[in-house]
């Protein structure tokens, strides 16, 4: 359809898992604030590691002019997971409200930027 974007080619070289899908005994759920992974949602990139109702393809967006607290929850006063540095890549997971979820990476770190303080790629 023209004016869609192919969201595969919306970020990094993700390799899509192929294949059967399988998980082998229990997994170790990541400490909060490291990987894209929710209950609801997780990175695409992680689809071969953990099981969730839905895997997103990120978006690619960049910090905006300056620094921003990627913080544990979409509030203000949360713990700070990583100061994201004024123009660097930040792959968008989830848009709720004014609060973006997101992450570095595949690997992380993870959390809530203000939808504010992100801009469109270049």
């Amino acid at each position: 359809m023209a004016g869609q974007i192919d969201p595969v080619k919306m970020v990094g070289a993700y390799e899509l898992p192929e294949g059967l899908l399988t998980l082998d005994g229990p997994v170790v759920r990541p400490a909060p604030g490291t990987l894209p992974l929710r209950g609801d949602l997780a990175h695409i990139a992680l689809a071969d590691r953990y099981l969730v109702a839905h895997y997103v393809v990120p978006q690619a967006y960049r910090i905006g002019p300056a620094d921003a607290a990627l913080k544990l929850t979409a509030s203000k006063d949360a713990e700070t997971v990583a100061t994201l540095p004024a123009g660097s890549a930040f792959e968008v997971l989830d848009h709720a409200g004014a609060w973006s979820w997101g992450c570095v990476g595949p690997d992380g770190p993870t959390g809530y930027l203000p939808t504010a303080q992100l801009a469109e790629p270049d």
